[in-house]
């Protein structure tokens, strides 16, 4: 069962508990990320969780490395469009030492110059290292193509040039705005004892004061550019994008499903297509992203540049059946059962766990039980999934490139599946 408690400065604390495993799993979630940054500080929150690993006014980033590995635990952390993440996973025995040390780093990160410096240097390589893999960034370049100059398309990572120009007090200035405790979530799942997990949270946090509420956010506009970067890659990587829906949407249910039909698992109707029938593409599939108020559809391929046109055609020709023909009964029969099974074998590590009620706290503030899910699932109907696919795919679409052509094919039109 899932509780929450909601201290005074306004803190969340939300916990699972699971008695039948040894391990727990801690997470710190705060509601920011690259989608609440502007065009003077885009990479900031991605650059912030690199230095809480940096050192405090007590422990150095070595100590803390040790104080992990001494116990056989696991310390990471993540920063996403909405919100960033650091969690760690130990025995149950060890929960307070990762208490002790996820709220040190948290409140007494000292962001030091010289180790600011270095850290820079570790996010440009990781930028570096990103370039070097079109297939990633294809991602970044389809999100600016869909929601343009909103902070949702900002790349996480930032730009060379921002990072460079940021300081400690850049960093401390952004903190004091955004790591709030009425933006902020402690979500624990694991062999715990609920009431000793509210007094050590308690006793770690007292130090958070209350603050105003987060500031809102402006509401993205979807938006249909064609971009395309030149580079010398042996591929052409492209990805579509269309509307989807946000977070706590009932009509998720039907969208992952019909996602899942389209692009999400290797019996679906692009990878079976366009891998397996014809050999074009070593990696084809879809997906769909959620945030507090939108949401994206993306449909990725890679295939050689000569062959860019003709994947993209074969891509247009299966929408367009999902849009007038449909699913088939087959379809939705097996798109339920591995829907169904990969929620309940996700869900069987106090990581996941953990990852779900935080989010869910932090994005939705609420939560939906696992036999609640399943039963929406399965629920499902042809007319259910058949309407989503019309609605989804029957309007203009953004279009993303990354390849050595020098523009974009002229077959590619976002208005394709209208007309």
């Amino acid at each position: 069962m899932i509780k929450t408690h909601t201290f005074p400065s306004g803190l969340r604390l939300v916990m699972e508990k699971i008695p039948s495993v040894r391990s727990v799993s801690l997470g710190i979630w705060v509601g920011t990320g690259s989608r609440y940054e502007d065009t003077h500080n885009n990479g900031i929150s991605h650059f912030i969780e690199h230095m809480l690993f940096k050192g405090t006014q007590k422990r150095t980033a070595r100590d803390i490395a040790e104080a992990f590995d001494s116990i056989g635990g696991h310390l990471n952390a993540f920063t996403s469009k909405e919100c960033t993440c650091y969690y760690a996973k130990v025995l149950d025995q060890h929960l307070p030492i990762a208490y002790d040390i996820l709220s040190d780093m948290f409140f007494n990160s000292q962001f030091d110059e010289k180790e600011l410096q270095k850290e820079k240097n570790v996010v440009l390589e990781e930028l570096k290292m990103y370039e070097d893999t079109p297939d990633d960034i294809v991602h970044d370049l389809i999100a600016k193509a869909t929601f343009y100059d909103h902070a949702l398309g900002f790349p996480i990572l930032g730009e060379e040039q921002i990072l460079h120009d940021l300081t400690s007090e850049d960093l401390r200035t952004y903190i004091s705005s955004h790591y709030t405790p009425k933006n902020t979530v402690i979500a624990v799942a694991g062999n715990i004892n609920e009431q000793e997990l509210i007094a050590m949270t308690e006793e770690y946090f007292n130090a958070f004061p209350a603050t105003q509420d987060h500031a809102d956010v402006s509401v993205p506009q979807n938006t249909y550019h064609h971009l395309h970067r030149s580079k010398e890659t042996e591929q052409a990587h492209f990805c579509l994008g269309f509307s989807g829906v946000q977070l706590g949407d009932e009509q998720i249910y039907p969208l992952i499903l019909m996602n899942n039909i389209l692009g999400g698992s290797m019996s679906s109707r692009l990878f079976q297509e366009i891998r397996e029938e014809r050999g074009m593409a070593y990696s084809v599939f879809s997906y769909h992203t959620s945030f507090r108020d939108t949401g994206a559809l993306h449909v990725y391929a890679g295939t050689t540049p000569n062959q860019l046109e003709e994947v993209y055609d074969i891509t247009m020709d299966i929408l367009y059946d999902m849009i007038v023909r449909g699913i088939t009964e087959k379809e939705l029969a097996n798109g339920k059962e591995q829907l169904k099974g990969n929620l309940m074998l996700s869900l069987e590590s106090t990581n996941s766990r953990m990852s779900r009620i935080g989010k869910n706290e932090l994005l939705l503030n609420k939560h939906v039980t696992l036999d609640d899910m399943l039963g929406k699932i399965e629920a499902l109907t042809l007319t259910d999934v058949n309407h989503m696919a019309e609605n989804i795919f029957k309007q203009r679409h953004s279009f993303a490139l990354i390849s050595p052509l020098t523009s974009i094919p002229t077959n590619i039109r976002s208005d394709r599946l209208i007309t």
